[in-house]
């Protein structure tokens, strides 16, 4: 397992919950009609290469956090699977400190749309490094290089980054309230 194939799971799970297609709207950009869930158009969406892609769906149906659909023979993330190795495994396995102050994109409960969830003593925020990122604060690293264009491109994937990180960087309580709005979010369906 790598740290970039939870990243991959978590866009698959993004596409998902836009459509089965998800051939609409900012999806669509920047990949002339390819479909988003090929592994060229996941290398587009993620900026993880073709190669590495498909190492990951390997992987993750290798360890039951991806199961093959029937259907389409693409590899679906297994939610269940995947939200209890998050919840319980995913900060012993891929750690996260916080480091040094600079620029970048806000993480964990400083990211917007967690903003105001969880009320904190005075700390620095989290970011992920970004060189055009508008805000200061102690980096943290993303679980993959590429992980601050990516979530540019799809609101939920930064979301569900945000939260993992999170549960990597929380005491109980934020690690709690991060799993609680991902449990919400992820096992809806």
């Amino acid at each position: 397992m790598k740290s970039q194939d939870i990243v991959v799971l978590l866009k698959l799970v993004s596409l998902q919950e836009q459509g089965e297609f998800a051939g609409h709207g900012e999806q669509r950009r920047g990949f002339a009609g390819e479909d988003p869930f090929s592994v060229r158009g996941l290398e587009s969406l993620t900026g993880i290469s073709k190669t590495e892609i498909n190492a990951s769906l390997k992987r993750s149906l290798s360890s039951g956090l991806a199961i093959k659909d029937r259907d389409t023979g693409r590899a679906n993330p297994h939610r269940r699977n995947l939200y209890e190795f998050i919840v319980h495994g995913l900060k012993f396995v891929f750690p996260a400190k916080a480091g040094a102050m600079t620029r970048g994109i806000p993480t964990a409960f400083a990211a917007p749309m967690l903003k105001g969830l969880l009320v904190s003593g005075g700390e620095y925020i989290h970011i992920w490094p970004y060189a055009q990122g508008r805000d200061m604060g102690q980096s943290v690293e993303p679980l993959f290089k590429s992980v601050p264009e990516a979530v540019q491109k799809d609101e939920r994937l930064y979301e569900y980054l945000a939260l993992v990180d999170a549960i990597r960087l929380g005491n109980q309580r934020e690690a709690g309230l991060a799993g609680q709005r991902l449990s919400e979010r992820f096992l809806k369906k």
